[in-house]
């Protein structure tokens, strides 16, 4: 079925966080469709849902951290299959890894992921999952204990599973992100890994330690989970932070070495750094 909606068009610098936050307070107002673009992101709400103040008391557009503008336009009909199939286009790593979407012809590689990419954060276009995934890539995680915290898609947590860890857990604060998930684990023969809603509150319930801790998420998440990633890192454990800028890895690694984390090494790709440490 096609359906009208009203299409919102934002520019915003910095483009990151500003559209994984935006995207998140705007699927609480009905927003059912994002496409990530050059300059910001194209959000889509149904017309019948639609109400002229939807933007109202969004925090983000009146943060002074982001320089946002909007264009509002009618949309008569939208065919979301068509829309993803166009702006998704598939993602190879160190030509090792493959990330795709279900409608795209398979791949001879050692690693094929399936996402069906929707709207959640993590399909490997952002620099940050890119960087992330060659970090997965060149660690022997097998017989390891995984978590990916900040799942967004699973598509870390499905790496890892592929690579032969042994336990992989997924959390995700976002209701979406989680069913969504659990959906692309199932897509990719992955149904083992256990998917959570919640934040770090999970790991507290759980106790359950890990040998690789993955977490992409930003800055300010990050320096306040730290201490509680590195509780339940096991001994000689890997720690892997992205989510930030170049300016901020110093902040990050001093935050790690106050809980007896040493760095390791780092990517870096468009100013966004994928971090490592080791305990």
């Amino acid at each position: 079925m096609l359906n009208a909606y009203k299409g919102y068009h934002f520019k915003m610098s910095p483009k990151e966080p500003a559209s994984e936050i935006l995207i998140a307070e705007l699927s609480e107002r009905g927003f059912d469709s994002f496409v990530e673009t050059e300059e910001g992101l194209s959000a889509y709400i149904q017309t019948e849902l639609w109400v002229p103040n939807v933007l109202e008391d969004i925090y983000i557009l009146e943060s002074g951290e982001f320089d946002i503008t909007t264009e509002i336009e009618d949309v008569e009909q939208v065919n979301w299959n068509e829309e993803w199939e166009k702006n998704f286009h598939p993602i190879v790593v160190d030509d090792t890894c493959v990330v795709r979407a279900p409608f795209h012809d398979e791949t001879a590689v050692a690693y094929e992921i399936v996402i069906e990419p929707k709207m959640s954060f993590g399909t490997g276009h952002h620099e940050t999952t890119f960087m992330m995934i060659k970090h997965l890539l060149q660690m022997n995680v097998e017989n390891n204990r995984v978590l990916d915290m900040g799942c967004g898609t699973g598509v870390l947590a499905i790496l890892a599973a592929m690579k032969g860890a042994t336990l992989v857990d997924a959390i995700d604060i976002d209701n979406w992100c989680y069913l969504n998930s659990i959906e692309n684990c199932e897509r990719n023969n992955c149904a083992d890994i256990n998917v959570f809603e919640g934040d770090k509150q999970v790991l507290e319930d759980r106790k359950q330690t890990y040998d690789v801790i993955i977490a992409n998420i930003n800055r300010n998440i990050l320096l306040d989970d730290i201490s509680t990633y590195t509780k339940y890192l096991a001994k000689g454990g890997t720690l892997l932070l992205s989510g930030f800028y170049s300016e901020d890895l110093p902040m990050i690694t001093e935050c790690c070495e106050g809980e007896g984390l040493k760095f390791a090494e780092n990517f870096e790709k468009n100013n966004w750094i994928a971090a490592k440490y080791v305990n």
